[in-house]
């Protein structure tokens, strides 16, 4: 799950993090009341949506020579100038696509004097069970620049949870910095609180970008991304209010009210799988034969018949899929139980598109023998390669 800016500020604030000021605004009248309770005379506008590279986007509906979603203003008109052309329109930027995220929430912070950007970030290195904590001295918006240009610049120092932050991990990241004096002593202990605000709230990955250094030499945290791992979530209700489901597709909105797993993709077959393992190789086969998958969908281990039933809902709220590919290993999951759900999901939602179904495991004989006596027209499969050549074949038969 990812929140917003301002929100994750306020949360690394609780953990004695130095952020600027700022107020969050959902209208023009707030935005300019923010930047009333600021002490001026500079006021940062930043357009809130989960999505980097808002300083170098463009709005859709203003002029290409238009200011991005990150703007610098001294007055209290210019905040609302700002505000009015940001709120409601569509910002474009390099990692939310050509269609854009729409601008609902604005963030108003007091200006900083800054004398030197860099770069922080921890996540977790799942390759070695350890959080790692990403530094550079090229901060900013062209880290990623940095990262394929000069990676040289960017060093990795990983942090054993077993053992702890400890201080020789605090230097490291102060040497990295190339700092010395009171600003290593800063980044030391910046270092030790974002590795308590990590680990305190299950984040999957916190950035840092920029980490900036004032002309009256104190580290701040310029600008926050926060992704908490949602398997953990249950154990931070505070955290989960923080959810701003209109940043995220509907459908995958629904699917996470049902437990289901689904990420919407680009292609044009619908995928039902159990087990995110299997779900990957039949999305993985689907290309293979010359097609794309239009989702990810993991129904988990025990799905009941209502819950396959709403996996084809959302597969089919879809307007690109144009065929569906069923793939159940039953252990947990029984082959019957699917097949019920399949029969009842494609009769409820009018089934309009080829389905090609491939059961395997529990109960395996009894779910084809429901799925043949349907009446609907369901094609079986002997095995996933079989399956997806099908469904392959279908699409185009169909188009």
């Amino acid at each position: 799950m990812n929140i917003h800016e301002y929100q994750a500020k306020e949360l690394l604030a609780k953990f004695g993090v130095a952020v600027p000021a700022g107020h969050a605004a959902m209208s023009v009248d707030e935005a300019v009341a923010a930047a009333g309770k600021l002490p001026g005379p500079l006021y940062v506008v930043k357009a809130q949506i989960h999505a980097g590279g808002r300083g170098k986007g463009k709005f859709k509906e203003l002029p290409a020579d238009a200011k991005g979603g990150v703007r610098l203003t001294k007055s209290l008109d210019d905040v609302r100038a700002a505000a009015t052309e940001m709120l409601g329109n569509t910002l474009v930027t390099v990692q939310t696509g050509e269609h854009g995220k729409q601008v609902n929430r604005l963030y108003v912070t007091d200006g900083a004097d800054i004398a030197k950007e860099y770069y922080l970030s921890m996540l977790v290195d799942r390759a070695t069970g350890r959080i790692a904590m990403v530094v550079s001295t090229e901060g900013g918006m062209d880290i990623e620049a940095v990262a394929h240009d000069t990676p040289e610049k960017i060093e990795t120092i990983t942090i054993d949870p077993a053992e702890g932050f400890m201080p020789h991990h605090g230097r490291a990241v102060a040497f990295a910095l190339k700092l010395s004096g009171d600003l290593a002593k800063q980044a030391q202990k910046l270092a030790q609180q974002l590795y308590t605000a990590f680990l305190a709230t299950d984040m999957s990955m916190l950035e840092v970008n920029p980490l900036v250094e004032t002309v009256d030499g104190k580290l701040l945290v310029l600008d926050a991304k926060v992704s908490f791992d949602s398997n953990a979530l249950f154990r931070h209700k505070d955290i989960l209010e923080l959810r701003d489901e209109t940043e995220e597709d509907p459908a995958e909105v629904e699917a996470s009210k049902h437990d289901l797993a689904y990420i919407k993709l680009d292609g044009d077959i619908g995928c039902m799988v159990n087990g995110a393992g299997l779900a990957m190789a039949t999305m993985d086969i689907i290309k293979l034969n010359g097609a794309f998958p239009a989702n990810f969908l993991d129904v988990g281990g025990g799905a009941s018949k209502e819950k396959v039933t709403e996996a084809f809902k959302i597969i089919l709220s879809d307007p690109a899929v144009k065929g569906i590919l069923v793939n159940i290993f039953g252990g947990i999951m029984r082959c019957d139980i699917i097949a019920e759900g399949i029969i009842a999901a494609a009769k409820e939602v009018n089934l309009s598109v080829p389905l090609v179904v491939r059961l395997e495991g529990t109960n395996v004989e009894q779910g084809k023998a429901i799925l043949g006596n349907s009446g609907l027209p369901i094609v079986a499969a002997d095995d996933l390669g079989d399956a997806a050549r099908k469904i392959v074949a279908e699409v185009k038969q169909a188009a």
